[in-house]
């Protein structure tokens, strides 16, 4: 929407706000800035246009007719546009505080605190959550923002996706449904058109960038549609394999305290010890093994090694 159409918007909703008495287009024509006083059937299609749209966005425009005028009248009455007093019950209060917290470290921390500094001038307390846990959130996918936005304006996207197990990367086209967490990871739900089925994709199996496609409102969610359900049954379960690391000695006692077997490394090497670690999903492993920076080292299996080193050399562009 451009800035002038903008600013004729709100100042006609200012305008019907204000009046005591219902105005005529005639009247509105030459005291709302931004409609042309000359040309009648521009002016005619342009306050048909905006008070369509504001009406589409909920905003309450009556219109009057009186028996002695010729023209209709149009107001907005104030208790009909303005929302009711905001009042929640302590527990509601301490849920929406927490939900905020939940999202400060995601990518929804900005929308978050906006509502929460909305609900605090309007005299609700929501910092009634007390105790020793700190829950969080973690979007730091690059790939959730956009989906988010794509599930948000019904719109379509393209992205390369490496599937599981497998190097090869392939340009996949969906319908975003939904984006849904699952035991700590991110998974969005659509409709693949490429293969004109439901599929489920694992957000940090995305490389490079989304991109939208079409306009928005083009995508269509099913009814009843059960996106957890999908998530759960995507096929997401791998075999427990065993993963053989080299880590420092004296360093990564997380890691040490999980693992299976821990012993000092092969051939006398005195600067490393060899640790066995049960895993199921090599990109999960990845990242906790990239976290530990040089401390840490895969040798086996292939694929947990090179989805190692294709963290790092991410973190490095």
């Amino acid at each position: 929407m451009s800035r002038r159409k903008t600013e004729r918007l709100l100042n006609l909703v200012i305008c019907l706000l204000s009046t005591r008495r219902p105005l005529s287009a005639e009247q509105i024509r030459h005291v709302v800035p931004g409609y042309d006083p000359d040309n009648d059937e521009a002016f005619q299609r342009m306050f048909e246009r905006d008070k369509n749209e504001l009406r589409e966005i909920g905003i309450p425009i009556e219109v009057h007719k009186d028996p002695w005028e010729d023209d209709p009248g149009y107001r907005i009455v104030r208790q009909a546009y303005e929302l009711p007093e905001i009042t929640l019950e302590p527990d509601e209060a301490a849920v929406l505080g927490l939900a905020a917290q939940v999202w400060q470290r995601a990518n929804l921390a900005e929308a978050a605190s906006g509502a929460m500094l909305k609900l605090k001038a309007g005299g609700v307390e929501t910092d009634l959550v007390e105790g020793p846990l700190e829950l969080r959130v973690d979007t730091r996918d690059p790939a959730f923002p956009t989906l988010w936005e794509a599930v948000r304006d019904r719109r379509a996207v393209a992205f390369d996706y490496r599937s599981s197990g497998s190097e090869s990367v392939l340009r996949r086209v969906v319908e975003p449904w939904g984006v849904v967490s699952r035991r700590g990871r991110w998974y969005v739900v659509g409709h693949d058109r490429g293969r004109d089925d439901t599929r489920v994709f694992r957000l940090s199996r995305i490389t490079g960038d989304v991109t939208p496609v079409g306009r928005p409102g083009a995508v269509r969610v099913p009814e009843g549609i059960d996106l957890r359900a999908q998530v759960g049954y995507a096929g997401e379960e791998f075999p427990e394999r065993t993963a053989l690391l080299r880590v420092r000695p004296g360093t990564c006692q997380g890691l040490r305290h999980l693992a299976r077997q821990v012993r000092p490394g092969a051939d006398g090497d005195s600067g490393w010890d060899e640790v066995e670690l049960a895993f199921t999903d090599a990109e999960r492993l990845a990242g906790w093994i990239a976290s530990l920076a040089a401390d840490a080292q895969v040798l086996d299996p292939p694929d947990a090694r090179e989805a190692v080193i294709r963290r790092l050399k991410g973190a490095l562009q």
